[in-house]
């Protein structure tokens, strides 16, 4: 009856353990159990948000409103979160919207493709931290599209790719980041020592290094 919707489901976190071993910090040598009921969809040639609310039995205004929708336009490799399913009483960081959650998981999968989950976690918390901090604007969307005179603060915002489609691995580190996860510390900035042309961040005080990525604070 539903032929056309190829179910790819992100079952992101979903009731799973993911065992997490990285030597570059010791406080994260051991299992982190991570947990989280969130279901997504990537959106398939030929869905339609109707046949998509049938399937997974959630009314189409849910899923409307969930997603942010201001009309029935979908397009494929779009990635819808499936309402009921996202509780965000787990979210430490607070509620937040679907658009804020995506674009965050965008800047970790622009930042860190190719380090591990705990280093785009990471990432995502450095994000996190800046919102946290009153040297920094309030939201995700203010802290990732920030721009001081004409530079920007992700390097990501510049070239584009922050507009890149987030893997389902992104979009986990993005919700383990915001369930209070910070393998950092508590840093403010990251940066990868052997393409950063920026001379004024390499000499912040150094928290931590996890995979290619430096991360600092201010002194």
């Amino acid at each position: 009856m539903f032929k056309r919707i190829s179910l790819l489901l992100c079952l992101i976190l979903a009731l799973i353990t993911v065992q997490l071993r990285t030597p570059d910090i010791k406080a994260w040598s051991q299992e982190v159990p991570v947990q989280s009921p969130v279901v997504c969809y990537t959106v398939q040639p030929g869905d339609t948000l109707s046949e998509i609310a049938e399937v997974f039995n959630v009314s189409l205004n849910k899923l409307v409103e969930a997603n942010n929708l201001r009309s029935s336009t979908i397009r494929p490799n779009e990635i819808l979160v499936i309402p009921d399913k996202l509780k965000t009483s787990s979210l430490s960081r607070g509620n937040i919207l679907r658009d804020e959650l995506i674009l965050l998981a965008r800047a970790i999968h622009a930042e860190a493709r190719g380090e591990s989950f705990t280093g785009k976690v990471a990432v995502g918390a450095v994000i996190l931290n800046r919102v946290s901090s009153p040297k920094f604007p309030g939201t995700i969307g203010e802290v990732i599209l920030q721009r001081d005179k004409h530079t920007v603060q992700f390097s990501p915002v510049a070239d584009g790719t922050i507009n890149l489609t987030p893997d389902e691995v992104a979009i986990k580190a993005a919700l383990e980041a915001l369930r209070g996860t910070d393998p950092t510390g508590g840093a403010l900035f990251f940066y990868n020592p052997q393409i950063a042309s920026d001379q004024w961040i390499k000499t912040l005080p150094v928290v931590t290094r996890i995979g290619n990525h430096v991360f600092a604070t201010k002194a």
